[in-house]
């Protein structure tokens, strides 16, 4: 392909027209439009927010009743729900159980915190004694299918202490059932009772 370059009907010379090609190259950069694209930062998408899920109030009252009590099972208030719900027991009823035996963790061997087997029995951990001791209560034949007295007397023959329990599990809550989870609210980083 060749290309000429007339001017006013003029022949222009080899130099001629290598000037033009020049000046023309170095003048397309200032006539064409060049429009710059703003560089897009990636956004990170946002994982959704978790749903705000409210507390059991059970675990509330019960992490505060150890906390008054300066004992050390506080930090396992869900698991004594959490293990009472499992065998179908009182909510109240093991952590009264630890507060008369052990004192709600203050004193105890063996990761025995409910005086199993006279304090004899040797637990690998305390949650290994918290479901054991709920599982015996709730589903063995010798517990199963009696009420909280029934249970009581069974597991300790002294008169006195199916009344020990029972006084402890009403200073937890007088009711089994406690006022719906919308009260419960986020206070000084804990949860509480709105009111209290």
């Amino acid at each position: 392909m060749q290309v000429r370059y007339i001017c006013r009907g003029k022949k222009l010379s080899l130099l001629s027209k290598q000037v033009m090609i020049i000046a023309g190259l170095i003048a397309l950069p200032f006539t064409a439009k060049v429009e710059t694209v703003p560089a897009v930062k990636p956004v990170a998408a946002k994982p959704p927010k978790p749903p705000i899920v409210k507390p059991d109030p059970r675990a509330v009252r019960l992490r505060k009743f150890f906390a008054k009590l300066h004992c050390p099972v506080q930090n396992m208030s869900e698991e004594f729900i959490h293990a009472a719900d499992d065998n179908h027991l009182d909510w109240r009823l093991l952590p009264s159980i630890s507060v008369i035996e052990s004192g709600g963790g203050k004193a105890y061997r063996n990761n025995n915190l409910f005086g199993w087997d006279q304090g004899d029995q040797d637990f690998p951990s305390l949650q290994a004694g918290l479901n054991l001791v709920a599982y015996k209560l709730g589903r063995s034949p010798l517990y199963r299918n009696r009420d909280v007295l029934g249970k009581l007397r069974i597991y300790n023959p002294d008169a006195s202490y199916p009344g020990k329990v029972i006084d402890v599990m009403n200073r937890i809550s007088p009711v089994v059932n406690l006022r719906p989870a919308e009260r419960v609210i986020f206070r000084q980083n804990q949860f509480v009772y709105e009111g209290d």
